[in-house]
């Protein structure tokens, strides 16, 4: 307990890594054009919390392209995957995974389409406040409903409303059931993931970002659940269900941001305390807010608080899953290498009831990404 004060004083000092997109041209003629995308991050937790503690280093590449088949019609696709340094080479990268790989075209002022493993549309809203040096965006789960990174989804995305409003963007997206998800091991008892399969789902979103830095979004998902979770004790529903809208300013170097939103039968808790487990929230209501403000020597120091306080009817539970407030720093070299840390202070009470781990996390590392 004595870490959750302490630790403060020891590593704010350090610096937090950017987020900004870099790529490598590889290639580039005659309407086609290949980036290679990659990062490194040595980074390190610290926690009184095991899982929350350790190495984390990892890496990642991967690459987008682009061809040029007319002058109004253009094909594109993209593949991202991490590889991770922490565990031993006779494990045989568990850990390692696939985080994007779809392909699409896009027609002139119509918007494109694609198809992969891609962004959900629920995550649209929650991507304003999800800009953290290290956590935040608690709540976008991957894999299913929408929220996360997801596979097998159809997405259309407009910009500028077919070339007739800057600033107003809009997007619908279909995905497909996954039943199982070899890429993680959390599973019930008959083996299967029971928190990252789902049911045939949509969803739709909004933007609009004036030119003078203030912006409002929306999204909202609807996805099948599937009978396996509909059979668990708490969080049944046909369908899970996940709605949000979010503010932001970004001018002149300062970023403020807020989202809100409320999940149904999506937040998968699985805990059990005295006996009494909360498989899947029947309801979850969400708020996040961040400041940031970028120097011109590099510094970007970052305050945020995240929350996530989930409803349990079936075991009359109603409590906080996620709840903190966010320090960080971010210190950009170049826009090849930068530094980072963030202390993550947490308000989670000792007793809560979904049994849920209440000591604060540090977050330290160094990048190198192209």
């Amino acid at each position: 307990i004595m870490m959750k004060r302490n630790i403060l004083a020891v590593v704010i000092p350090a610096l937090l890594v950017a987020g900004a997109a870099n790529a490598a041209e590889v290639y580039n003629k005659d309407g086609n054009k290949l980036d290679l995308t990659g990062k490194v991050t040595a980074k390190h937790y610290f926690s009184d919390d095991s899982k929350n503690d350790g190495d984390k280093t990892y890496a990642r590449l991967g690459f987008k392209g682009e061809t040029q088949i007319s002058s109004e019609l253009t094909g594109y696709g993209r593949f991202e995957y991490e590889f991770s340094a922490r565990n031993a080479e006779a494990d045989g990268g568990k850990s390692d995974k696939t985080r994007y790989a779809f392909a699409g075209l896009k027609f002139a002022d119509y918007g494109s389409f694609d198809y992969g493993r891609n962004l959900g549309i629920a995550y649209d809203a929650l991507a304003w406040t999800d800009v953290l040096p290290e956590w935040g965006g608690d709540q976008s789960n991957s894999d299913n409903f929408l929220t996360g990174r997801s596979t097998g989804v159809a997405t259309y995305r407009n910009k500028n409303f077919f070339g007739l409003v800057d600033g107003w963007n809009f997007a619908v997206q279909y995905q497909g059931k996954n039943s199982k998800d070899t890429l993680n091991n959390r599973s019930n008892a008959n083996g299967s993931d029971i928190d990252t399969q789902n049911g045939d789902g949509w969803g739709i979103s909004s933007s609009y970002e004036s030119d003078i830095g203030l912006g409002i979004v929306g999204s909202y998902a609807a996805v099948n659940r599937t009978d396996e979770q509909n059979a668990l004790a708490s969080g049944r529903g046909k369908k899970a269900e996940a709605w949000a809208t979010g503010l932001k300013y970004d001018a002149n170097n300062v970023y403020l941001a807020a989202t809100y939103g409320e999940y149904r039968n999506v937040s998968y808790i699985g805990k059990t305390v005295n006996g009494v487990t909360t498989d899947f929230a029947d309801k979850t209501k969400i708020f996040e807010a961040v400041a940031q403000y970028n120097f011109d020597f590099g510094l970007t120091p970052s305050l945020a608080y995240v929350s996530g306080k989930a409803k349990d009817d079936a075991n009359d539970k109603n409590a906080y899953i996620t709840k903190y407030v966010s320090l960080g720093a971010t210190y950009a070299f170049n826009k090849n290498m930068s530094v980072y840390t963030e202390y993550d202070i947490n308000l989670i009470k000792s007793d809560n009831a979904y049994g849920l781990n209440d000591d604060d996390k540090v977050a330290v590392g160094l990048t190198y990404q192209f």
